[in-house]
C-alpha cells in the first residue's frame, strides 16, 4: 500500500486520505478507484469521444492550409471504327495549388469554435471521471453497508432462535402459554424473512460493485475519514461555480456555439485564392496526322503555367445563407439558456448534497444515542422478564427497536460518506487528478491533442486502439457470434 495517498483540494484546503494509515487486510477504496480509472468502460469511452473531438481542431485548421491536386489522363482519338491510323492520342498532366488568403473569417471562426468544443470536451471528461468515482464510493459504502446489514440480521435470527427455544422450555414448565410459543415463532419467520431479503440486496451491491470497478468485491477495508467540507451554503455555492467541470463544459458549448454562427455568416462574404498551376500535354507522334498533315514536323509536347487570384462573390444563394444563420444564431440561444441550466442544477446539486451530509450526520449523533438506549432497553426488558415484569412480546419488540436503530446507524454513516463525497463532486474535487493515488497514472488529454491538432498528413490514421474496458466475468473477451 506504501504511503497514504490523498485527494488534494487546493481551493479550501481540502484533503481526502484515500488509502489506509496502517496495513489493511482487505481492498481500499483507493484499490477500487484505481482499478475503475484503468478500466470503466464509461471513462474509457469518454477519453475516446474527446480524442474524436481533438481531430475536429485538426479539421479546422486544414482549412487554412494549401490545396495540391494532380490530374493526369491518357486519350485516344478516333474518326471512326477501321481507321485507327489516321487517330490520335494525348497524354495529359497537369498540377495545381491553391493557396487561401480570405475566407471572411471562416477559417479563424471554425478553429476557434473546435477549440471550444475541445475545451468542452476535456471539462465533460473530468465531469464523468467526478460521477463515475462517486458511484464507485456509493457502491463501496453500499457493499460496506448490507455486509453489517446481512450480518446484523444473521445475529438477530439466532437470537430469536435461541429466544424460541427458552420459550418453548418455558412453556413445556407451564411458565409461559402458547400465546408467547407463537409470537416468538412469528418473529424468527419475520427475520428469516428479513434476512433473506438483506441477503438478496447484498449481491445487489456485489453486482453494481463489479460493474463499476471490473472486480469483485472482496474483503473491504475500513473507509477514509472524509476531509473538512465546507459549512455553510454560501461557501459551498462559491466553490461549486468556479470549479464544476460541468458549468465549465457548458461555457464552453456555449462560446463554441457563438463561434458558430461567425463561421455560417462567412459564406456571405467574398473568398480569395492564390492559384499556381502547370500542365503538361504529350500528343505520342500522333498530332501531325490528326492535323492532317503526315510526316510534318510538328511539336508533340505542349506544356503551360498559370499563376493568380481567384475571387468568390457570393451574390445571392437562394436564401439559404439568412436561413443557416438564423439557426445558428437559435443554437447558439439554446446553449446559453442550456449554461444557465446547467448552473441551476449544479448549484442545486451542491446545495442538495451539502444538506443530505449534514442531517446524515446528525442523523448518526441521534442513532448512535438510540442504539445505546436500545441496548439498555433490552437489557431491562430480559432481566425484568426473568422475574415476570415484562412479557415475552416486551423482549422480542426490544431486539426489534435494538436492530432497527443499529441499522439506522450503520444507514447513517452510509449516507453522510456518500454524500460528502458528492459534495466533493459538485465542488470540482472527485477527479483522477485530484487524487495522489499510489500507482496511478493520469490520462492527459494534451498528449493527444498536440499529436492531431497539427497534424499534416493526409495519410496519417493513427494507431489502432486496443480495447481498454475489461470484462466483468472473466479474463478473455466473449466468443464471438
Amino acid at each position: 500500500m506504501g504511503r497514504i495517498p490523498q485527494l488534494m483540494a487546493s481551493a479550501l484546503g481540502l484533503t481526502l486520505v484515500i488509502g489506509a494509515a496502517s496495513a489493511v487486510s482487505g481492498e481500499t477504496l483507493g484499490d477500487a478507484l484505481l482499478r475503475t480509472y484503468a478500466t470503466n468502460p464509461t471513462l474509457t469511452s469518454a477519453r475516446a469521444d474527446l480524442r474524436a473531438t481533438d481531430a475536429g481542431a485538426g479539421v479546422a485548421r486544414s482549412a487554412a492550409r494549401p490545396r495540391f491536386s494532380g490530374t493526369a489522363g491518357l486519350t485516344q482519338s478516333f474518326n471512326g471504327i477501321g481507321t485507327l491510323d489516321e487517330n490520335g492520342r494525348s497524354l495529359t498532366l497537369g498540377a495545381d495549388v491553391s493557396v487561401p488568403l480570405y475566407a471572411g473569417g471562416a477559417i479563424s471562426s471554425g478553429v476557434r469554435g473546435a477549440n471550444e468544443r475541445v475545451y468542452a470536451g476535456r471539462a465533460n471528461l473530468r465531469a464523468t471521471e467526478g460521477t463515475v468515482f462517486t458511484d464507485v464510493v456509493a457502491a463501496y459504502m453500499d457493499v460496506t453497508l448490507t455486509r453489517a446489514v446481512v450480518a446484523l440480521n444473521r445475529n438477530q435470527v439466532d437470537v430469536l432462535t435461541t429466544n424460541l427455544e427458552a420459550t418453548r422450555d418455558r412453556f413445556e414448565i407451564g411458565d409461559l402459554t402458547k400465546t408467547d410459543v407463537a409470537q416468538s415463532e412469528a418473529r424468527l419467520a419475520l427475520a428469516n424473512s428479513a434476512l433473506a431479503k438483506a441477503e438478496g440486496n447484498l449481491v445487489a451491491a456485489d453486482e453494481n460493485y463489479l460493474r463499476l470497478t471490473g472486480g469483485p468485491a472482496g474483503e473491504l477495508d475500513v473507509p477514509p475519514p472524509l476531509p473538512p467540507l465546507p459549512d455553510t451554503l454560501d461557501a459551498v455555492t462559491d466553490v461549486a461555480l468556479a470549479e464544476n467541470p460541468e458549468l465549465a463544459a457548458a461555457a464552453a458549448t456555449a462560446k463554441a456555439a457563438r463561434a458558430d454562427v461567425d463561421h455560417v455568416r462567412a459564406s456571405r462574404l467574398p473568398t480569395l485564392s492564390a492559384v499556381v498551376g502547370a500542365s503538361y500535354n504529350d500528343y505520342l507522334g500522333t498530332l501531325d496526322e490528326a492535323m492532317g498533315q503526315p510526316g510534318a514536323s510538328v511539336d508533340q509536347v505542349q506544356t503551360t503555367s498559370r499563376i493568380g487570384l481567384s475571387a468568390r462573390l457570393p451574390l445571392y444563394q437562394g436564401g439559404e445563407a439568412g436561413a443557416r444563420v438564423r439557426q445558428s444564431r437559435e443554437q447558439e440561444n439554446a446553449a446559453r439558456e442550456r449554461q444557465i441550466g446547467v448552473e441551476r442544477f449544479v448549484i442545486a446539486k451542491a446545495r442538495s448534497a451539502f444538506a443530505r451530509y449534514r442531517a446524515a450526520l446528525d442523523s448518526i449523533t441521534s442513532n448512535e444515542k438510540a442504539v445505546a438506549a436500545s441496548r439498555l432497553a433490552l437489557e431491562g426488558n430480559r432481566a425484568e422478564n426473568s422475574v415476570g415484569t415484562r412479557s415475552v412480546l416486551d423482549v422480542l419488540d426490544a431486539e426489534q427497536e435494538l436492530l432497527n436503530s443499529e441499522v439506522a446507524l450503520a444507514t447513517a454513516r452510509r449516507d453522510a460518506y456518500v454524500a460528502g463525497f458528492e459534495l466533493l463532486n459538485a465542488l470540482g474535487r472527485a477527479e483522477m487528478k485530484d487524487m495522489n493515488l499510489e500507482g496511478g497514472v493520469l490520462y492527459d488529454p494534451l498528449v493527444n491533442y498536440k499529436s492531431v491538432s497539427n497534424q499534416l498528413s493526409d495519410w496519417s490514421d493513427g494507431d489502432a486502439r486496443p480495447t481498454i474496458a475489461t470484462h466483468s466475468y472473466g479474463p478473455v473477451a466473449p466468443p464471438k457470434k
